[in-house]
């Protein structure tokens, strides 16, 4: 029971008070983390279970959250690496969870060793946002994948160099590049986009063109799928869950833990996405695997890597 209400978020406080009920007195935090550690096997389970039985998986999207833990008798940030993905049935599920001290190239590198060797495969498409040290990760282990720079992280990189006054204008324009039928509707209205910020905003016209064969990776495939693979809010929504889950906890007393509650959730979350609907139909995952690019890679050179992050 208190490993459910764990799983559930339920604050230890309020565990206490149920508990009670049973004739048992007190509960602390150490008490509830030992006492929930029979999820340790469930997770390690999932967290290693081979992957290429369920692929390919033609779409991935990868993202990073914060959690405070405690470690040496002081409270750090440590970060939870994870990743998503749309399997050979059109259903979405987590590949894989780490936790790192922080989140580097070393840290991204080693995750997505630990996918392929897994059996991650079929890749066609990334999406994430652009730090660098992810993006090196990407084309280093997913070779045969382009990558798709999230439109929601982009549209705040861009705000970031854009005069206040004129965002709304900008922000107004960049939509309706998203808004297009097809791919040469897209392109051209880009095109316009930037002959719009040309004079007036130079930095923001060299930001967009940078940027621009990372933003418009989706279109590369069947409209169908633009919703689902240019943007990293599907995977956002899945963390506002696991902070649902973990906020009650505040300070995780080991790594260990944080594994044990996140990776919990994310098991769960998997289970739901395989009894549901398909995230995306046979058919249309069909012709994505089909769909050819010219550019297979975008290729992220060492002097771009400070622009990535801006």
């Amino acid at each position: 029971m208190v490993a459910d209400c764990y799983l559930a978020g339920v604050s230890t406080r309020r565990m206490d008070k149920l508990v009670k009920t049973l004739g048992i007195n007190s509960l602390s935090k150490s008490q509830v983390s030992r006492m929930a550690a029979d999820l340790d096997e469930h997770v390690e389970q999932f967290r290693h279970r081979p992957l290429d039985e369920a692929g390919p998986f033609t779409f991935v999207s990868a993202d990073a959250l914060t959690m405070k833990v405690r470690e040496g008798g002081r409270v750090i940030n440590a970060v939870v690496l994870l990743a998503t993905g749309v399997n050979g049935d059109g259903h979405r599920e987590v590949l894989g969870i780490r936790v790192a001290t922080s989140e580097t190239g070393a840290a991204w590198n080693s995750f997505f060793a630990d996918l392929v060797a897994r059996g991650l495969g079929g890749v066609r498409l990334v999406t994430s946002d652009a730090h660098a040290g992810l993006v090196e990760a990407i084309a280093a282990h997913l070779p045969g994948a382009s990558w798709q720079r999230c439109r929601t992280h982009y549209a705040a990189n861009l705000m970031s160099i854009c005069p206040k006054g004129m965002w709304p204008a900008v922000k107004a324009m960049l939509h309706s590049v998203y808004d297009q039928p097809d791919a040469a509707a897209v392109n051209a209205q880009f095109e316009r986009l930037l002959d719009y910020v040309g004079e007036k905003l130079p930095a923001v016209a060299e930001h967009l063109d940078a940027a621009r064969a990372d933003v418009l990776a989706f279109t590369a495939f069947p409209k169908d799928v633009w919703v689902q693979i240019w943007s990293n809010n599907p995977t956002e929504r899945l963390n506002r869950e696991i902070r649902r889950r973990t906020d009650s906890v505040g300070i995780f007393p080991s790594r260990e833990a944080i594994v044990r509650l996140v990776g919990a959730v994310l098991a769960e979350q998997t289970d739901e996405w395989a009894e549901g609907r398909r995230y995306l139909g046979l058919d249309v995952l069909a012709r994505c695997r089909l769909t050819l690019t010219t550019n297979p890679v975008n290729e992220v050179s060492t002097d771009a890597l400070p622009a990535l992050t801006a």
